[in-house]
């Protein structure tokens, strides 16, 4: 389906009122739009918020999961991580989201590990790739949309780990910059945009330790219209911009400059219309099969106050599996 037939069709559903489920990968090339009574679970397992169409099976318990990292080496990193520095010196962009592929070995497969992991976004597509994303793209609830862009990760371990992590300039820089930007993007289609709440800390568990990561709250009126227009409405906001940076057309042509090779749906977004609302996820935390391989895609945002070990240690710490 491209692009615009997709558009097309959830403006008309959302007209209708017709529920849906849609998938949009990052360069907007293969977009999936089906109504929620012809989604096949035998291609599709999808969790959103806890709005299933699946029932979670016995699995064994996440002590027994064992997750191996064979991730790049730091000079093959440092050269995208150069690469992209060279152009933020430029003044090109003032926030990359850099993102490398990592190889895994795991003792579950993708259909187990979309059952035993927890996540308020899960999907898994035709057991291909699996998303167990914390991370919101967009809710439209009662007229209104609400984004909550998250850039923050710390091990919450580390002795006050809450204040290292909202004290830090960097990440106070990059937070900032990210919710300006969504916050332009959602004024595109809303009116009354607000900053809600301002770097607030959620805490989640994974196979390994837990992660303090801070999120935003933004917020604007939709047109009384906005149901005729959701298509629309979804597509003038993408790329999401926590997975790309700012300025956004410009940055994601160094992204494609310093990853190459296509994200595919890895950091599109996922969701679906109940028939008046619109709940959706960015595909964060996301494993992909090629063959019998299996590859962890991760990474973080750039910034000129970047220093090349601490992105390069943060793109491995976030090969994890969030468990319950």
């Amino acid at each position: 389906m491209r692009m615009e037939e997709f558009v097309t069709n959830m403006n008309s559903w959302g007209h209708k009122g017709v529920p849906f489920l849609f998938v949009i990968d990052f360069e907007m090339r293969k977009p999936l739009l089906i109504k929620l009574d012809d989604v096949d679970t035998e291609t599709i397992l999808f969790n959103i918020n806890g709005f299933a169409n699946a029932e979670t099976p016995q699995v064994k318990i996440y002590e027994e999961l064992l997750l191996q990292r064979l991730p790049i080496s730091l000079e093959d990193y440092g050269q995208k991580f150069n690469m992209v520095m060279d152009r933020l010196s430029y003044g090109d962009s003032y926030l990359t989201n850099l993102t490398s592929r990592t190889e895994i070995k795991t003792n579950h497969g993708l259909r187990e590990l979309f059952f035993l992991s927890n996540a308020r976004y899960k999907i898994l597509y035709q057991n291909e790739f699996l998303v167990f994303s914390p991370e919101i793209f967009v809710q439209i609830r009662d007229g209104k949309i609400f984004s909550y862009p998250m850039k923050g990760t710390i091990d919450a371990a580390i002795p006050n780990a809450e204040s290292i992590i909202l004290n830090d300039e960097k990440e106070l820089a990059e937070h900032v910059t990210i919710v300006d930007l969504i916050r332009n993007d959602l004024s595109q289609v809303a009116e009354h945009v607000n900053v809600t709440r301002f770097r607030y800390v959620d805490e989640l568990k994974t196979n390994e330790k837990n992660l303090l990561q801070v999120s935003s709250e933004i917020s604007g009126i939709l047109p009384e219209n906005y149901l005729d227009q959701l298509g629309n409405i979804i597509a003038s906001l993408l790329p999401a911009g926590s997975v790309s940076g700012a300025p956004k057309p410009e940055t994601v042509s160094i992204i494609a400059q310093a990853e190459q090779q296509t994200r595919g749906y890895y950091t599109g977004v996922f969701g679906y219309f109940d028939g008046k609302n619109i709940d959706s996820g960015v595909m964060i935390r996301y494993i992909e099969r090629q063959e019998d391989k299996f590859f962890y895609r991760s990474g973080g945002g750039i910034t000129t106050q970047s220093v090349l070990e601490k992105e390069y240690q943060e793109m491995i710490d976030k090969v994890y599996v969030p468990l319950t």
